[in-house]
């Protein structure tokens, strides 16, 4: 766990983890799933989160690129805490008005660092570098709440992002299970 919240695991254990059956973007079925939304959507919550992501941020970064939908209200909230302008990052350019692929500043020969909520197998995150790279973005890092992805696997290593996360699955099926012991 790399917050310094020590409390942070149990809340949105609490808060947001959801049973029953569950299909993932990535197409896999779960019997679990974190709703990030209802983090979110929570004023102190998500204070607590972005500030523990604030702190993952590589030196360098000169925007936030936060990923339609869920990375967008944690992009906007850090941007807030460090100053760092936001972009926001559509999972494909819009066919209408501007036909923008991001909305914010301009991001060619900008370091980038995404804003993620959850990452189980990066496909979003994935999608995103590569059409961020591909308007001359420097792309190398992402920050996410949650990493759902195995233990010591980096999802994304393909295309060469570090990911840092405040919270995994196992920090938080360690809080479930302290809380109900």
């Amino acid at each position: 766990m790399t917050t310094t919240d020590t409390a942070l695991a149990a809340d949105i254990d609490a808060t947001c983890r959801l049973t029953g059956e569950f299909t993932l973007r990535s197409g896999q079925v779960s019997n679990e799933y974190f709703d990030k939304y209802l983090f979110e959507a929570d004023p102190l919550l998500l204070a607590r989160v972005a500030r523990e992501m604030a702190q993952l941020l590589p030196a360098g970064t000169d925007l936030l690129g936060g990923l339609e939908m869920g990375g967008i209200p944690i992009a906007t909230t850090i941007s807030q805490l460090v100053g760092l302008p936001a972009l926001f990052v559509r999972k494909e350019a819009k066919k209408y008005g501007t036909c923008k692929l991001a909305e914010g500043p301009p991001f060619a020969g900008k370091r980038v660092t995404l804003v993620e909520d959850v990452i189980t197998t990066g496909g979003a995150v994935r999608d995103a570098t590569r059409a961020l790279r591909e308007g001359g973005a420097v792309v190398d890092t992402v920050v996410c709440a949650i990493d759902r992805s195995p233990a010591g696997e980096n999802p994304l290593a393909d295309v060469g992002l570090e990911v840092r996360a405040v919270l995994t699955k196992a920090d938080l099926d360690a809080a479930r299970a302290a809380a109900s012991a």
